[in-house]
């Protein structure tokens, strides 16, 4: 009985340990895929959560994995103040563009190259906070960027409008055309009938006078 009393107690201690690590671990955000044209500047965006209030302890490590392989590289790295690479292949081109403050540990990369394209990760420790997942940033580098389903989408509202547009334009200037012709047709009715009033008139006249002269 006692045996299990104390399986009891071990399992619910288990279980509040577990509950324990998972509120002060750190979680890391990050958009996972990423697609940039080459010769760009891109920013690698990471923000966290966590349980401790940030302070001077607080570390950042960004590292990089090949898409061909290859060993893990580093490339950038925060403690209170930043520290850039001083050798390497993203030497002079990576730099903060963060504010810890407000979670947001963010570094920006310039001049994209081909050979860019890989996973890039983002570690941050935050004392006592120091465990959790790595977020992680799979980096594509094309030539030119792909249309997605929303320009797609935006392109064919747009499209949509501006046909609508065209189709008004074209109603107003038919009824325009169409009342300036009509406008037209009458005054030439009134015109012919003034002509025709004109020549009853003087038709009138010539017959008094030959009435007149006999």
């Amino acid at each position: 009985m006692y045996g299990k009393s104390l399986a009891r107690i071990v399992l619910l201690l288990g279980v509040q340990l577990t509950a324990l690590w998972q509120i002060a671990a750190v979680e890391i955000y990050t958009s996972r895929v990423l697609e940039a044209v080459n010769g760009t500047d891109v920013r690698l965006k990471c923000t966290f959560s966590s349980f401790a209030p940030v302070g001077d302890a607080l570390t950042v490590t960004w590292n990089f994995r090949p898409q061909d392989g290859g060993p893990e590289q580093f490339v950038f790295y925060y403690h209170v103040n930043p520290f850039k690479p001083m050798s390497g292949r993203f030497k002079d081109r990576v730099v903060w563009d963060g504010n810890p403050e407000r979670f947001d540990v963010s570094i920006m990369l310039w001049k994209l190259q081909f050979d860019d394209n890989g996973t890039y990760t983002c570690q941050v420790k935050n004392p006592p906070d120091v465990d959790g997942l790595i977020g992680e940033i799979r980096l594509s580098v094309v030539q030119t960027v792909r249309f997605s389903e929303i320009y797609f989408l935006a392109l064919a509202i747009g499209s949509a409008c501006a046909l609508m547009v065209i189709i008004v334009i074209v109603v107003v200037l038919f009824q325009h055309f169409r009342k300036k012709r009509w406008a037209e047709r009458a005054q030439k009715v009134v015109e012919i009938k003034s002509k025709e009033e004109e020549r009853l008139n003087q038709g009138k006249k010539v017959a008094v006078y030959l009435e007149d002269t006999d």
